[in-house]
């Protein structure tokens, strides 16, 4: 090998090194399907992902993908955005959600702050949905 190509190895590996872990911090065990669960929002991950739990736990907030909104992919078009409506709108606020099916290392569920549903107060906040899987309703 020559020495450029030795030191843009070095170079792609110093940055990978380097890299922030991108992992959310929620390690709460998952509620079954149907189940009531509350918590205040700890976590934003994306436009429709979040954390609710207490308080310094951690490892008893449950990760939650929204129901009823579907956000563009943080790398997608409208994806940060989208991430900064849910942090104003729900950040450090209660949450009231139940417990669909499991997507991944999370649970699907239905929310709402103060008892409206989550997915129309990100529309009515101007959230537009969208990204690589979704389909209109």
């Amino acid at each position: 090998m020559s020495r450029l190509h030795l030191i843009a190895a070095a170079s792609v590996l110093a940055c990978a090194w380097s890299a922030p872990a991108l992992a959310d911090p929620c390690e709460g065990a998952l509620p079954a399907k149907g189940t009531t669960f509350a918590g205040d929002v700890r976590y934003v991950g994306d436009g429709d992902g979040l954390c609710v739990g207490p308080a310094g736990r951690p490892d008893r907030w449950i990760e939650v993908r929204l129901a009823d909104f579907y956000a563009p992919e943080l790398h997608e078009a409208g994806g940060r955005e989208a991430k900064r409506r849910l942090e104003r709108l729900v950040m450090g606020k209660p949450l009231v959600c139940r417990a669909g099916r499991r997507s991944y290392d999370r649970v699907v569920a239905a929310c709402t702050l103060g008892g409206r549903p989550l997915g129309t107060l990100l529309r009515q906040a101007g959230g537009i949905e969208g990204g690589r899987a979704w389909r209109p309703r």
